[in-house]
C-alpha cells in the first residue's frame, strides 16, 4: 500500500486536483442524515424513503436507474425504550446498559438483584459472567427475571446498536455497561426492574441501481458500491448514520458524476446505493450474482475521518484493481493501508468479482449511536476518498489494455 505524501499536503492536492464538490458531498450527507429518514433502518417508512432520493439523485446525473426489492430475515426492531432500573437508579439506554440480542422478549419485570452463585435464582436478576448455555439453561429452569451481563462501551461512552445477531432466546438478558456490571456482582437484594421490547422480523430491503454506460464487448466495466441504509432510530433516540455510510454514498454519487462525464467510449459504469448492510450485507448477496463476472468492484464503507490512511481490502480476482488503487494512492497522496473492511465488498469477492473495500473512519466513537451525526465527517475526507475513487477508476480504463480489455 501507498504512504506517498503526508495526509496535509494530499488534502490539499485533492482540493486542488479533484473538482469534486466537497459542498455536494456534504449535502447529501445532511440530507440522509436528516430527521425525516429516521435513521435509514432495513424495510423502515425513513430507509424506504431514502431509497426513493437516491434514485432521483442518480437520475439527476444521468444515470438509468432501477429500484430493486428483497427479502432480509432475523432483524431486530424494538418496539420502545427498554428500560432498566437498580433500586432507585434509572439507567440510561445505550450509556449504561443495551438490549442483548439473543434476548428474550420481556415486558417490565422486577425481581431482587441475586448473586450469580447463590442457591436460588428464581425470580431474580442475576449478574453473571456471560450468558453461555450453563447460565441460560439455569435462568430459564430457576424461572429468574432475567440475566445482566457485561459490554463495554467505545471511547465516546457509547454501546453502538445492532440489529442483526443471534435467534432470540427464551431468557431475558439485558448488557450493562462494563463497570456497572461489575458493581452489580457484589450487590445483592436491590429491586431491578427490566425489559426487552424487542421482536424479530423480516424486513423488505431496496437497492437502488444506476447505469451510466453499458460495456461494450471486450471493454472495461466498473461498478461503484456504498449501502446506504443505517441501523435506524430507536423509539426515543435518532441514529443520523451520518458517517456509516452517508458519507460513503456521498462519495460515490461524486465519483460517479465526475468519472461518468469522461469515461471513454465503451467502457462501462454503474452504481449501486445498497440497503441491508447493517442486518449481514443482504443487499450486496443479492445484487451480486445479477453482475457481469469481469466487472470491477468499489465499495466504499465510511468516508468521514481519514486518521493516518484508508483501510483497503482486496477479494476475489482484485490483482489489477488492487495495483489500480496502490497507483491512485500514490499520484493523490492519500495514504492506504492493508485493513479489514467487512462490509459489502465481501459479497461481490465472494460472488467471483474482483472488489476493493475502501474506508476511512470506520470504528470511530461514536458509530452506530446518535453521536454519528454530519459534524463529525470531514470535508477533505470526503475529498480524499473521491479523489482515491476516481484516480482507481481511471488508472484501471488507462491500463484496460493491459488487462487485455479494450481501452
Amino acid at each position: 500500500m501507498s504512504t506517498a505524501s503526508p495526509w496535509p499536503l494530499a488534502a490539499e492536492a485533492v482540493a486542488a486536483r479533484g473538482g469534486a464538490s466537497v459542498d455536494a458531498m456534504l449535502a447529501i450527507v445532511g440530507e440522509l442524515a436528516s430527521d425525516q429518514y429516521l435513521g435509514r433502518g432495513i424495510g423502515t417508512p425513513g430507509g424506504k424513503a431514502a431509497a426513493v432520493w437516491l434514485a432521483g439523485q442518480l437520475r439527476d446525473l444521468g444515470a438509468a436507474v432501477a429500484l430493486d426489492q428483497f427479502e432480509a430475515g432475523g432483524v431486530k426492531e424494538l418496539l420502545a425504550t427498554p428500560v432498566l432500573t437498580v433500586g432507585r437508579r434509572q439507567l440510561v439506554h445505550r450509556r449504561d446498559f443495551a438490549e442483548q440480542l439473543s434476548s428474550a422478549r420481556l415486558a417490565p419485570t422486577s425481581g431482587p438483584l441475586v448473586s450469580a452463585d447463590a442457591d436460588s435464582w428464581r425470580g431474580g436478576w442475576i449478574a453473571v459472567a456471560a450468558a453461555d448455555a450453563h447460565a441460560v439453561a439455569r435462568a430459564e429452569a430457576e424461572q429468574a427475571a432475567g440475566l445482566l451481563v457485561a459490554r463495554g462501551v467505545d471511547e465516546a461512552g457509547w454501546m453502538p446498536k445492532m440489529i442483526a445477531g443471534p435467534a432470540m432466546g427464551k431468557v431475558a438478558i439485558v448488557s450493562v455497561r462494563a463497570d456497572l456490571h461489575a458493581e452489580l456482582a457484589h450487590t445483592a437484594g436491590e429491586t431491578v426492574t427490566g425489559s426487552v421490547p424487542m421482536r424479530t422480523i423480516t424486513a423488505t430491503g431496496t437497492n437502488v441501481y444506476g447505469v451510466f454506460a453499458e460495456p461494450l464487448p471486450g471493454h472495461i466495466s466498473v461498478l461503484l458500491t456504498a449501502h446506504f441504509d443505517g441501523v435506524g432510530d430507536d423509539p426515543q433516540q435518532r441514529h443520523p448514520a451520518a458517517a456509516d455510510n452517508a458519507s460513503g454514498v456521498a462519495v460515490v454519487l461524486e465519483a460517479a458524476r465526475l468519472v461518468s462525464a469522461r469515461l471513454p467510449v465503451g467502457a462501462g459504469l454503474a452504481v449501486a446505493l445498497l440497503d441491508g448492510e447493517e442486518v449481514g450485507a443482504r443487499g450486496s448477496a443479492h445484487h451480486a450474482p445479477q453482475v457481469a463476472p469481469s466487472t470491477y468492484v468499489i465499495n466504499v464503507d465510511g468516508a468521514a475521518q481519514l486518521g493516518d490512511a484508508a483501510a483497503v481490502e482486496a477479494g476475489g480476482p482484485a490483482e489489477p484493481l488492487l495495483a489500480a488503487v496502490d497507483q491512485a494512492g500514490r499520484r493523490t497522496g492519500v495514504p492506504l493501508r492493508a485493513g479489514s473492511m467487512a462490509s459489502d465488498n465481501r459479497r461481490y469477492a465472494a460472488a467471483g468479482l474482483a472488489a476493493i473495500g475502501i474506508g476511512m473512519g470506520m470504528g470511530m466513537p461514536g458509530y452506530q449511536t446518535p453521536a454519528e451525526t454530519p459534524d463529525r465527517v470531514e470535508a477533505r475526507t470526503l475529498l480524499a476518498a473521491t479523489d482515491l475513487v476516481t484516480a482507481t477508476v481511471d488508472h484501471l480504463v488507462k491500463n484496460s489494455a493491459q488487462l487485455g480489455e479494450t481501452p
